[in-house]
């Protein structure tokens, strides 16, 4: 019993640790986004991927454990975090604030993958704006100088472009 408490301590601990480094990478790559640095989003989002993956491992770890503590106090259900501690009073604050920590910095993951993605989507739609324009100003028939230039209008009015 104790064994299995241990390791539900440890395994919290190494996932909190794994959140911590997932959000200095979601913060360099929101930062690599502001830049249009993509060697550093290229970078940032792969170690993200391989955080993710460590942390699906820790999560069916966990899992794994919290089943067998079920199984051991007879429950048939899945216990959370906070069942759990409230089965074993000695070892519930130190469960508790694990499991608090642990929630604050996914929150925060989350905040900080909302605004990441409203600034992709934004750069997203900027982009498909540029390229309508640009496919617009190629698609038609153009008029060339004598000397070979394309003559390009002064101004393309935003009917024109989107046209």
């Amino acid at each position: 019993m104790s064994l299995q408490l241990n390791e539900l301590e440890a395994v919290l601990r190494q996932m909190l640790q794994e959140h911590q480094k997932l959000l200095k990478h979601v913060e360099a790559h929101a930062d690599a986004m502001r830049h249009l640095d993509l060697k550093a989003m290229d970078d940032s989002a792969r170690q993200q991927e391989a955080l993710r993956l460590r942390i699906m491992g820790l999560e069916n770890k966990r899992r794994a454990i919290v089943l067998g503590l079920a199984r051991l106090n007879k429950a048939d259900h899945f216990l959370s975090v906070s069942q759990v501690a409230k089965l074993y009073p000695q070892r519930q604050a130190a469960l508790l604030k694990l499991r608090d920590e642990l929630m604050a910095l996914i929150s925060q993951i989350g905040n900080r993958l909302y605004v990441a993605g409203k600034l992709a989507g934004a750069l997203l739609g900027h982009m498909n704006t540029v390229v309508r324009i640009v496919a617009a100003a190629v698609e038609g028939a153009g008029l060339y100088t004598k000397s070979g230039v394309p003559k390009v209008a002064a101004r393309i009015g935003a009917m024109n472009a989107l046209g």
